[in-house]
């Protein structure tokens, strides 16, 4: 079995509500990014341990929030040691709007896992392009490369559209199921 852990943080509650789902989908470690952008010591060494690394931020002015930006520069340190080659990566991001610029935190999140030399993991699922597709359907948004999600600003985390949590929860299982086949090839 993986470990997994799901760097996260989340500003009002929803970015959390899906760190939760993906986590508890993907069997992971939580490991929320204080309010001051800050992670323990052992958090650290937490992430060097991972066979995953799941990255997960609002989406704040078409980016990553600047408390897991501070996290991304402080990895320089594990950047150094390469202490995250080849470690399955991947990540999600909400915003209050429908495109609110997530595209560009999660090529944010994804070039943050190429620097380490990670493996990137995307939804591997199709959107429903459809006429009858609504928001409660799985995907969507249409994510491919990330998982995406929207919230309205008024809505409290409990409020979040089903689809979306459903969407989290595939990613999560998926996230476990590639996580689990490179460490059974690598062994």
């Amino acid at each position: 079995m993986s470990k997994i852990v799901v760097l996260y943080h989340s500003g009002y509650g929803h970015t959390k509500k899906i760190a939760e789902t993906v986590a508890d989908a993907a069997g992971a470690r939580l490991m929320p990014i204080d309010a001051e952008g800050n992670i323990s010591e052992a958090d650290w060494g937490a992430l060097a341990a991972a066979d995953a690394i799941v990255f997960g931020t609002p989406t704040y002015m078409g980016g990553p929030s600047w408390q897991f930006k501070k996290v991304a520069d402080a990895s320089s340190k594990p950047w150094y040691a390469q202490l995250w080659k080849d470690k399955i990566a991947a990540g999600f991001t909400n915003s209050a709007t429908l495109n609110g610029d997530k595209q560009g935190t999660i090529q944010y999140l994804h070039t943050l896992s190429q620097q380490h030399g990670m493996i990137w993991v995307g939804m591997g699922l199709k959107a429903p392009n459809h006429k009858a597709a609504t928001r409660g359907d799985v995907n969507n948004l249409g994510g491919y490369a990330g998982l995406i999600t929207q919230t309205p600003s008024d809505a409290s985390a409990e409020e979040m559209v089903p689809g979306d949590l459903a969407t989290a929860r595939h990613f999560g299982e998926r996230i476990k199921a590639v996580a689990d086949r490179w460490a059974e090839a690598a062994a």
